[in-house]
This record gives structure tokens, C-alpha cells and sequence, in this order.
């Protein structure tokens, strides 16, 4: 017989992505984590400051790109989802990650 696993409230949402944006997003993160490899070997290797915070520069550029993706979809599936069954607080939720994200 199967145990059935408890999981608090906050972490039992998930979001059903397609394929093609799971891809989309899996790649924008290893190429994150590859620039991340990169900046660690600078590092050891005591790079020029500059040339490093270029490369620090790329890496918060792929993630803006990875949180812009992620947070389209978000909109256009959970939150459109949410509001269609008349649950505002999606919007709330959403507008404190965005402070959250800007800061």
C-alpha cells in the first residue's frame, strides 16, 4: 500500500508547462550555469576584475531573459486561469513578486 506524503499548502501548487517552454527554460538556465562555471574559473584563475564583472553582467542578463519567459507564462496560464474562476488573489501574489524581483 501506498503512503500518501503530506505537503504544506504553499508547496503543492505546480504548473503544468508544455514541453517546448520547458526546453525554452531548461536551456536558458544550463546557459546560465554555464556562464556561472565560467566566472568560478576566472575567479581562480585571477582574471582582470573588469572582464569578470562583464561575464557577472551576461549571467544577470540570462536570468532576466529566463525570468521574463517564466513570468509570460505565469500570466498567461495561472493568473488568466486564476481570474477566470474569479480568484483575485493571483493578482496580489504576482504584483508582490514582481516588487520582489525589481528591488
Amino acid at each position: 500500500m501506498e503512503e500518501e506524503k503530506e505537503t504544506c499548502p504553499a508547496c503543492a501548487r505546480h504548473t503544468m508547462r508544455s514541453e517546448e517552454t520547458k526546453k525554452d527554460l531548461m536551456v536558458r538556465l544550463k546557459r546560465a550555469e554555464g556562464q556561472i562555471r565560467g566566472i568560478e574559473k576566472m575567479v581562480e584563475d585571477d582574471l582582470y576584475c573588469p572582464d569578470i564583472l562583464i561575464q557577472v553582467s551576461a549571467v544577470t542578463s540570462a536570468l532576466n531573459s529566463f525570468n521574463k519567459v517564466l513570468m509570460a507564462e505565469h500570466i498567461r496560464g495561472c493568473v488568466a486561469e486564476d481570474l477566470k474562476e474569479g480568484k483575485t488573489e493571483s493578482i496580489d501574489e504576482f504584483v508582490k513578486v514582481v516588487q520582489k524581483l525589481m528591488k
